[in-house]
């Protein structure tokens, strides 16, 4: 019989290896926007649609609003986003880029492409992977 406690065997210790190896390749070009990873992805979700509630934020990211104000504070503090209580609810928290935030789109663009030039893997081999992890994660592909 074989032995599936052998970690070359494992489904999470690859992800788990690549999903650290991918985020430390990202440090470099997001220090020169003065970015941390999980503040680039709130951004990403910004940029695809402004004026989002916190609550919708975390949905996209899979994250709790727990984890999700303290990102959204510093971010406010780097003048890259304003947070306001909704006029209609003012339990919603609505999350809106400033023109700092805006303007960062622009110097953010390539890094993308950069990330998957030096990853050294094909468009097509991103968009298998991302399904991979999409259908995993039950998440409708984006």
């Amino acid at each position: 019989m074989e032995d599936l406690l052998t970690l070359d065997k494992q489904l999470c210790f690859p992800l788990y290896a690549l999903s650290r190896e991918v985020i430390q390749r990202y440090r470099p070009h997001l220090d020169e926007l003065g970015l941390t990873y999980p503040q680039y992805l709130v951004l990403m979700v910004l940029w695809e649609k402004d004026k989002q509630s916190v609550n919708q934020i975390g949905q996209k990211l899979l994250l709790d609003s727990g984890t999700l104000t303290p990102l959204l504070k510093r971010l406010e503090q780097k003048e890259l986003l304003s947070r306001q209580r909704s006029l209609a609810d003012e339990r919603v928290v609505e999350v809106s880029l400033t023109n700092g935030g805006h303007d960062l789109k622009k110097k953010a663009q390539c890094v993308p492409k950069k990330l998957i030039d030096e990853l050294g893997i094909t468009l097509e081999e991103v968009e298998i992977m991302r399904s991979i992890a999409y259908k995993i994660l039950n998440i409708k592909k984006q």
